[in-house]
């Protein structure tokens, strides 16, 4: 494989992993806190559960 071939493939994977980390909602959306709600508290990290509470609950 030449060397272009690599920077290629590389560059390829970076756009597909960049592109897809753009799919998450902005925190404090609607989609966001419906998305939080449906997760178990349990699961929620303390800037989920401090931003769930500004957010959604304290509009």
């Amino acid at each position: 494989m030449s060397i272009s071939t690599v920077s290629c493939r590389i560059a390829l994977i970076a756009c597909i992993a960049f592109s897809l980390s753009a799919c998450a909602p902005e925190v404090g959306s609607e989609r966001w806190c419906k998305n939080l709600k449906e997760k178990p508290k349990g699961d929620w990290s303390m800037n989920e559960a401090g931003n769930f509470t500004k957010h959604c609950i304290f509009k």
